[in-house]
């Protein structure tokens, strides 16, 4: 959605704090060159698939004493003036030396590890530019889900590394040093 001026030629400047506050109201926002982006709802398997790996990455980042893991609400303030919101996102702690507790608005720079799960609306270009903009602003690793096809892809630049299926391990690598998933946890048909 773009928001223009009265005379409809002028795009509007939004500040951080208009930004936070229209997206507390029932719609989450990214800020694109300037453009507001409405990033819509997601459906329950995104939602799901986002906390089961929040649990896990979450919990081991807590009890090692990582850094600071958050969800998609949290907006980075990437160099270019963008405001991205990962589906799920870690800074590690050596980047919030000096903090007691998270800053209350955007996060400057971009997170160590960007997670990002497709949903049906998510277009190949859209996911493409989010991923090239993260690796511009100092992202050390990317992982891509495909709930569809049960595939994450890893990527250390803007171009995928390697293909991870439903038999393969998913790694903290170098970013969050020891943590280990099966890939098949994100993917398991329910039990009960």
């Amino acid at each position: 959605m773009t928001v223009t001026t009265e005379n409809n030629t002028e795009k509007k400047t939004w500040t951080d704090a208009e930004l936070m506050a229209l997206s507390s109201q029932e719609h989450r926002y990214e800020l694109v060159n300037n453009e507001l982006v409405d990033m819509g709802l997601a459906g329950a398997e995104h939602g799901y698939i986002a906390c089961i790996l929040t649990i896990v990455l979450g919990g081991y980042i807590r009890q090692n004493k990582l850094g600071m893991i958050c969800d998609s609400s949290t907006a980075f303030a990437l160099n270019n003036g963008n405001r991205r919101s990962p589906d799920i996102s870690f800074v590690r702690r050596e980047r919030l030396q000096g903090l007691k507790r998270p800053p209350q608005g955007f996060f400057p720079g971009s997170p160590d590890l960007a997670v990002e799960i497709l949903s049906p609306a998510n277009t190949v270009a859209e996911i493409h530019d989010k991923i090239v903009e993260y690796f511009a602003n100092h992202t050390q690793l990317v992982w891509l889900i495909h709930p569809d096809e049960k595939y994450i892809l890893i990527y250390r630049s803007p171009q995928p590394e390697k293909l991870l299926g439903a038999t393969d391990i998913l790694l903290g690598e170098d970013v969050i040093p020891g943590f280990t998933m099966p890939v098949a946890d994100l993917f398991a048909e329910w039990d009960f």
